[in-house]
């Protein structure tokens, strides 16, 4: 541990510089020192170790020895290690790299790891790790600190965050191709109130809203549920036929697209809310986190799915 106490970079350029030029006066040269600096160097190295680093036979050029040549070996890779730590380290000062924890709501699993491919391909030495949840999980993440920014609807009042809307998010209420909701007409409260409404678990986000519509029309009268606890069973019950769901658009995309589940035409439907990126009002951005943050309010919600 002593010679690596006593060892420095001077000593080892030095062994460098004179090993490739094979001359203490034109590593002098190379390095901005005198010739006796140079010496001093390998001289300080060679008492550290005990041993000949360089071996020069008459006036030929210096070499070096089996010892030299590991030290080199030692000394390259150290540089080369240290020139990548500089560049990572240039990097995270201007936001290129780094480590990010995204957030996601449930719902937001159709969209966001599109939006994570797009992340990588345009900054590529920026690690996303990606966290799906429903909103109260999102919420608790946030609230110790698990995420570092997060895509949600309405932002939650704890902890307090800073917010920025990135797009519309539309919600629908769903029935299979057949049923007679989907075929139009005059629709009524009361013929909604009557099926069954197949809902998330509590916590969930579209529940909330699902709630709040479907006592808004029936003015507080009761309805039958079914909970469930994914959109993709939500969705595989209502096309099974087990009763209608709200829903949001940007889950069901492709069924509506192909015709295996049917918005219902309704007064006040789709209910629009918007997504929002957010992160928690005390948290010190890293460069990071600036440039996802960045980059995501720059694509508009171009990645988010679009109603056929």
């Amino acid at each position: 541990m002593q010679r690596l106490n006593t060892l420095t970079f001077k000593q080892l350029r030095a062994l460098d510089a004179v090993a490739r030029t094979g001359s203490i006066t034109r590593a002098a040269d190379e390095l901005g020192l005198t010739p006796p600096a140079v010496h001093s160097q390998l001289k300080a190295l060679e008492e550290n170790f005990g041993c000949s680093m360089l071996s020069r036979k008459g006036s030929g050029a210096f070499n070096e020895t089996p010892e030299g040549a590991e030290l080199l070996r030692a000394f390259d890779k150290a540089q080369a290690g240290l020139e990548l730590a500089i560049h990572r380290i240039e990097a995270l000062k201007k936001g290129f790299a780094g480590t990010v924890v995204l957030g996601v709501v449930s719902t937001g699993k159709y969209f966001a790891p599109g939006l994570v491919a797009r992340l990588r391909h345009a900054y590529p030495d920026i690690e996303i790790i990606l966290r799906i949840g429903n909103r109260d999980a999102i919420i608790t993440a946030l609230q110790d600190s698990a995420i570092d920014l997060a895509i949600m609807g309405r932002p939650p009042r704890d902890p307090p965050v800073e917010s920025l809307l990135i797009g519309e998010h539309p919600h629908v209420l769903i029935a299979p191709p057949d049923h007679r909701l989907a075929k139009g007409g005059s629709i009524t409260a009361d013929d909604i109130l009557s099926e069954t409404i197949i809902v998330r678990e509590p916590g969930s986000g579209t529940r909330i809203l699902a709630t709040r519509y479907l006592d808004r029309i029936g003015e507080g009268r009761p309805y039958e549920t079914t909970e469930m606890g994914s959109n993709e069973t939500i969705k595989q019950a209502v096309i099974a036929g087990l009763g209608i769901a709200m829903i949001s658009a940007h889950t069901v995309t492709e069924e509506l697209r192909t015709g295996r589940l049917r918005a219902i035409d309704i007064d006040g439907l789709p209910i629009i809310r918007h997504w929002f990126l957010l992160h928690r009002r005390d948290l010190q951005l890293t460069g990071a986190m600036r440039t996802v943050r960045s980059f995501i309010e720059q694509e508009k919600g171009s990645f988010l799915p679009r109603m056929t």
